[in-house]
């Protein structure tokens, strides 16, 4: 880059007021090789920074193969505090671990060959997907999908029309004691995390997710109806399956917050947790990458959010069992 050049690119970054962080400043292993320059798309999740310090750490593990942050658009929410008051501050973390700051997604784009879409805000993604479709470039969504069940059967809509497949996953999904579980034997399953809500987002997009991504992980696709009992500090959703199994959620908004569940299998019954982090699910989103083979089907993600969009209407209608098809078809004509 010519001085004058880079002196424009610097005063510019500077004015925008969304400072400077340098590539080369990336730690003692180096740049990344050409197709592993990984971009974030905003800084207001704790998620991006702990991908950020596991992918550009001074002896990152083998298994991520060489993928590093190499450049971040910071926005973002603007308008959910928790979200937006991260910003700042997260900033100047990625700053510290050789990660550039861009004025937008299409300079993102430009500096990098994968995303991690990490906006906490689901509304959002939408908008910020499509820019990274039409670029042509792989790309996980972390949760939500979307702040809709529409807008997330938009996404994956594009997905098929840009031919580029999308990975999304609750880091939840790799709980503790999930890898000993033999599918084929699961008869039903309790699961529960927090359920904090979000005004913005229908009331497990938010934060329940991660119980019900849980819950979907040992049952599988299939589930027909569900019914919700609400109340100020806790729900409870039963999900009944096509083969008569049945899957309960708990979302808890007091005590301590914790994840868990029991799966209940031919073989007895298999205690969850606790918490096994964030490393897991980055090792399946680097494999991803290199790959473009998701693990996670576009038809368990897309229900997983009907799911939950049939847990808010059975709540709007005073309990009752809602079907998830009811759901899906009126999210298909918005």
């Amino acid at each position: 880059m010519h001085s004058l050049s880079r002196r424009k690119f610097i005063f510019q970054s500077a004015t925008a007021g969304i400072g400077l962080g340098l590539i080369g400043h990336l730690p003692a292993s180096g740049r990344p090789a050409d197709g592993k320059r990984v971009g974030i798309i905003g800084l207001d999740t704790s998620h991006a920074i702990a991908f950020t310090k596991a992918l550009n750490a001074e002896q990152p593990d083998a298994v991520y193969d060489g993928y590093k942050v190499v450049a971040a658009y910071p926005y973002g929410s603007k308008d959910i505090e928790s979200s937006t008051k991260r910003i700042p501050g997260y900033i100047e973390e990625v700053k510290k671990m050789g990660v550039a700051i861009v004025g937008s997604i299409k300079e993102l784009l430009d500096k990098t060959d994968v995303i991690l879409l990490e906006t906490n805000d689901g509304r959002l993604h939408l908008e910020q997907a499509l820019e990274v479709f039409k670029a042509g470039k792989r790309m996980f969504i972390d949760k939500p999908v979307a702040a809709s069940l529409s807008d997330t059967l938009k996404i994956y809509e594009a997905s098929k029309k840009y031919n580029i497949p999308i990975f999304t996953a609750s880091s939840l999904r790799y709980i503790k004691g999930i890898e000993s579980i033999d599918k084929k034997k699961v008869l039903g399953a309790d699961t529960y995390s927090p359920a904090v809500l979000e005004k913005t987002h229908p009331d497990f997009f938010w934060y329940g997710i991660h119980g019900v991504e849980t819950l979907y992980t040992v049952m599988g696709t299939g589930c027909k109806s569900v019914t919700r009992v609400n109340t100020p500090n806790t729900d409870i959703v039963v999900g009944i399956w096509g083969d008569g199994r049945t899957g309960t959620f708990r979302g808890t908004r007091t005590g301590k917050h914790d994840y868990g569940g029991t799966v209940f299998t031919e073989d007895g019954n298999k205690v969850l947790g606790p918490y096994g982090g964030y490393e897991p699910l980055l090792v399946d989103i680097i494999k991803y990458f290199k790959t473009g083979q998701v693990p996670v089907t576009p038809e368990e993600s897309i229900e997983i959010f009907a799911f939950m969009e049939a847990a808010d209407e059975s709540k709007r209608q005073g309990g009752k069992s809602v079907t998830l098809e009811s759901v899906l078809a009126k999210a298909r004509k918005k």
